[in-house]
């Protein structure tokens, strides 16, 4: 049983931190004790009020509810509209990661050019992540904790599957087809 005491010591120490925080980092601040039962009652106890308690690849932090957070803001964001190539771009990176630019060229089948990765990393939803280890040790990258947040995304596994893309339409015939012919051709590798 965790005492009242450290719960509210969990409890403050998440809502004044800037950045979401890990049990480890939280229990720094609280000292010993059962950090990751006493962030799972109170995750409990804000489920469904107005603000909430939420884990985003391992981190926890307070958030507004989705559904009241419309209140919270005097001006409207301007949605910032990714381009064909940045939309792309982020989601071999984030179903590949850590993955290299040549790659993601690859991927795409085209040229990137600069700007394309600049968009993303001034976004904070891609960061550098170490080179590899190769010719010319090209530069790799990978999504950040601000991604899984702004996607509502508690970690990478959260993202959608074929199926799941298939099933609200977001799949072309062409890109449907060439899935299924590369599911065939590894069934008969195998």
């Amino acid at each position: 049983m965790i005492g009242d005491g450290f719960v509210r010591a969990v409890e403050a120490t998440l809502f004044a931190s800037a950045e979401p925080l890990a049990p480890e980092e939280v229990a720094l601040h609280v000292g010993e004790g059962d950090v990751r039962s006493a962030i799972a009652a109170l995750a409990g106890q804000y489920a469904g009020r107005g603000i909430e308690l939420v884990e985003r690849g391992g981190r926890w932090h307070f958030q507004t509810a989705p559904d009241l957070a419309h209140l919270l803001r005097r001006t409207r964001e301007e949605q910032r509209r990714l381009s064909r190539a940045a939309t792309e771009t982020l989601a071999i990176i984030a179903y590949h990661e850590p993955v290299s630019r040549a790659e993601i060229e690859a991927v795409r089948g085209v040229q990137m050019s600069r700007g394309t990765l600049d968009v993303l990393m001034e976004a904070g939803w891609v960061r550098p992540a170490g080179r590899r280890e190769g010719p010319g040790r090209p530069l790799l990258y990978a999504t950040t904790a601000q991604f899984l947040s702004h996607f509502g995304l508690g970690s990478r596994r959260d993202l959608p599957g074929m199926e799941d893309l298939r099933a609200a339409g977001l799949l072309d015939p062409v890109d449907m087809a060439l899935h299924q012919l590369q599911l065939e051709s590894a069934n008969e590798q195998d």
